[in-house]
């Protein structure tokens, strides 16, 4: 017998549309291996409205109102409460899933959307980095208090199992730094600057691709790879590690006689992340460099990602993740979602 999972979605972003179209495809293998089946009772959008329905609000028309530009509100069922925290509570879901857009500086309001779940006795589930980098061990805490799970995998290179491959596979083992690329937009922009283009020309492609923000300042100043790196070092080295302390320097003044250059003779520039534990101190840092063919970074090629693990007991474990998008990134919510669960 099936179990039916309500689903309230903080975010209606490219993401959340993913996930909703991977469950629909799915379906089927989600009923006959899994004995699940997902009800959305509550959609909050960033400027289209919000909605609730008790018995599952009609996903094909929620996309197509939204895609058309119009608010949602219309397909709530009941008197749609006035804050976020009260409609959090009345969506009865089981599991949030907070999508909604990251904050570099604070974590909010993804935090305050998390807390607020975890306190109505529902799982969380996110694809968003800032209460990961700014909350973790917070959120952890009061998910452990209150019974539920708070977890991550796409935060991070999208739904690679960067977390769950420590978390389930390697137990007693201890991280002693890494490195890696961790930005898939920056790495794109060098490529294509490296072929020609200009700088604006690659952020225009970048752009049209939709692997950046309207404002792409967030990759280009290196925010988004600091805060993969604070993440990474929080929960897996378990040092809180905000993304203020990561020394950062982004890609604005690499200049494409310089990327040529190094491509000429051989060798190519990279945003590369780097954080080392020495003597119980960790330093963190990204910033572009040079590297050299035999480097396991030299290959790492668009908008692939990649990080190479030193551990007390491997001395090297790399995760490579090839041209992801917003499908991969809803399988790692989904990933996460069958891995709660599984052990409740």
């Amino acid at each position: 017998m099936s179990k039916k999972i309500k689903i309230c979605l903080m975010g209606f972003g490219n993401v959340s549309r993913a996930f909703i179209n991977l469950v629909k495809r799915k379906k089927n293998e989600l009923l006959d291996k899994h004995q699940v089946e997902f009800i959305f009772t509550a959609i909050a959008t960033g400027s289209h409205g919000k909605a609730i329905n008790p018995s599952g609000i009609h996903l094909e028309k929620a996309l197509k109102v939204y895609q058309s530009g119009l608010n949602i509100d219309s397909l709530s069922e009941i008197n749609m409460p006035e804050g976020i925290n009260e409609f959090i509570a009345q969506s009865s879901a089981d599991f949030l899933l907070e999508n909604t857009p990251v904050s570099y500086e604070s974590g909010q309001p993804a935090i305050m959307h998390i807390r607020s779940a975890l306190l109505n006795d529902m799982h969380a589930v996110s694809a968003n980095k800032g209460p990961v980098a700014h909350a973790y061990h917070e959120l952890k805490s009061l998910a452990e208090q209150r019974k539920k799970r708070f977890l991550f995998e796409s935060a991070v290179m999208d739904g690679a199992p960067v977390f769950s491959v420590f978390r389930e596979a390697l137990p007693a083992a201890n991280i002693l730094g890494f490195e890696g690329i961790l930005n898939s937009c920056t790495n794109l922009l060098i490529e294509r600057m490296e072929d020609g283009d200009s700088f604006s020309e690659a952020v225009k492609y970048a752009q049209s691709i939709g692997i950046t923000e309207t404002d792409p300042s967030g990759d280009i100043d290196g925010w988004d790879a600091a805060i993969k790196v604070s993440t990474i070092t929080t929960v897996l080295m378990n040092e809180p590690f905000k993304p203020q302390q990561v020394q950062r320097e982004g890609i604005r003044n690499l200049s494409q006689t310089e990327i040529q250059q190094a491509r000429k003779d051989g060798k190519r520039w990279k945003l590369v992340c780097r954080v080392e534990k020495e003597e119980g101190m960790i330093t963190a840092s990204v910033s572009p460099e040079i590297v050299e063919p035999k480097s396991p970074l030299f290959s790492v090629n668009g908008t692939s990602s990649f990080v190479l693990f030193k551990i007390d007991v491997l001395p090297g474990l790399g995760i490579l993740e090839s041209n992801p998008g917003p499908d991969t990134t809803a399988y790692g919510l989904l990933a996460d979602i069958l891995n709660i669960l599984k052990n409740e």
